[in-house]
């Protein structure tokens, strides 16, 4: 009676924690968590009219350009080679489930059809829809898409750009008005949200550009937000939509999952990650190479190796992992990243199994690998194990252990204390992942 009394209590705390008041999720909402945790790896798409520059998503604001110069550059956006069937094969070939495309970055430019602004895409040389040609395509070939947006805004006289952190160099002195500017991105979000079919999640980023520092979890934005109308409005159009917001904090009432940015659920090698792991459906995003969007400088591409580990750990934690790609302004996703998200379609090809579906492990990802569980089988990614035995603390009573790849047997013993230790001998050390499987 004590545990289940203790039960109750911890769901009416989570549900006070997380549920807002106005917004009780639909069958069809927690349906649709479910699912998106299950996909476990989807590709992030950071693409716009800043590509045109070479210089990463931010360019508008580590130059200084003044709104006045960088709207010439609607005049050349021309992605003549874009094809939105390639992206689609590209992400669907890796493995991936899901994409998440920007629509709107903090430039203020909309890649889509919008009639509230003609700073849009429409109004380039180019005249056609992204959103809707990679909605329409992702509908096509059985991926689901997601829409990242925007909050903060360095075009727009409106956005309160006077308490923001950032685009202080654009050039803008009327006052702001953030009741305009609400009113805003609410047509936009109502229009993706009624032009474009199915949205199976918003991403909304920029929380932190309305506080002092992005490391204090404490400080509230010299805001509001109007969370509550955004969140409803987005809930009443779509109610299996999912909502979540890189605040960097622990989920705020009335969205769906948690994200992390450039780090595993809980981790903080950035300075502006740490937040506690909540329960809902978790996602972390990465970078293949260092930047964002297109930055013809960087090549500090990260290896299909440290790829598979950083997929693999964060299903460890239970976590999806968004992988992120930068095209190039003419349209083409650049063969450097092309190239690794085939290899890691060969490794998903051959583990998927391990991976899709499953839950975090019993124990949180190690420096030698992590562990996945679906339902009665558990699985040990040995990511970095270069020993002939491996032993690891296990709360199951194991029944039998075999190669996941191959399905020969792996011979272990059990010692005190619930240790296991087995026999890895005959592994390839230098596979990208050794995986044994577990019956409990």
């Amino acid at each position: 009676m004590k545990r289940y009394l203790l039960f109750l209590y911890c769901l009416a705390v989570t549900i006070s924690t997380f549920a807002q008041p106005t917004y009780t999720p639909t069958s069809e909402n927690i349906k649709a968590r479910e699912e998106f945790q299950n996909a476990k790896f989807g590709m992030f798409i950071h693409w716009g009219l800043s590509s045109v520059l070479g210089d990463g998503e931010w360019v508008m604001q580590v130059r200084n350009i003044p709104v006045k110069d960088y709207t010439k550059l609607q005049k050349v956006f021309n992605p003549i080679d874009f094809n939105a069937k390639t992206w689609v094969e590209v992400a669907k070939n890796a493995g991936m489930k899901y994409i998440t495309l920007i629509t709107r970055h903090h430039d203020g430019f909309s890649n889509f059809d919008t009639k509230q602004s003609d700073w849009s895409i429409m109004k380039t040389p180019f005249k056609r829809d992204i959103v809707k040609e990679l909605a329409d395509e992702c509908h096509r070939q059985g991926i689901k898409i997601c829409f990242y947006y925007s909050l903060l805004d360095w075009y727009r006289d409106d956005y309160p750009y006077e308490t923001g952190k950032t685009g202080k160099g654009t050039g803008r002195t009327k006052k702001s008005d953030y009741a305009s500017y609400l009113k805003f991105m609410k047509a936009q979000l109502t229009e993706l949200l009624t032009n474009y079919g199915e949205v199976s999640a918003i991403w909304f980023d920029g929380h932190w550009d309305q506080l002092d520092n992005d490391h204090d979890k404490s400080l509230k934005s010299k805001i509001d937000w109007k969370y509550d109308e955004i969140y409803g409005l987005i809930h009443q159009l779509q109610p299996k939509c999912l909502i979540g917001n890189n605040h960097h904090l622990m989920p705020l009432a009335g969205e769906d999952f948690q994200m992390f940015e450039k780090d595993l659920p809980g981790g903080n090698s950035t300075g502006f990650g740490g937040a506690d792991i909540s329960p809902l459906p978790l996602e972390t995003c990465e970078t293949i190479s260092n930047a964002w969007g297109f930055n013809i400088n960087d090549r500090q591409y990260k290896s299909t190796k440290q790829l598979v580990d950083y997929l693999v750990k964060a299903a460890g934690f239970g976590a999806n992992f968004l992988l992120n790609v930068g095209p190039m302004p003419n349209g083409e996703i650049q063969s450097e990243f092309v190239e690794r998200l085939a290899q890691m379609g060969d490794w998903t090809k051959i583990y998927g199994e391990t991976i899709y579906g499953t839950k975090g492990g019993f124990v949180r990802p190690q420096t030698w690998g992590a562990v996945t569980e679906k339902g009665s089988k558990l699985y040990i990614h040995l990511l970095n194990h270069k020993e002939d035995k491996f032993m690891l603390k296990i709360p199951y009573n194991v029944k039998s252990a075999k190669a996941f790849v191959g399905k020969s047997a792996v011979k272990f013993q059990k010692l005190d204390n619930d240790f296991y230790v087995f026999d890895v001998a005959s592994m390839d050390k230098n596979a990208l992942d050794n995986v044994i499987e577990l019956e409990k």
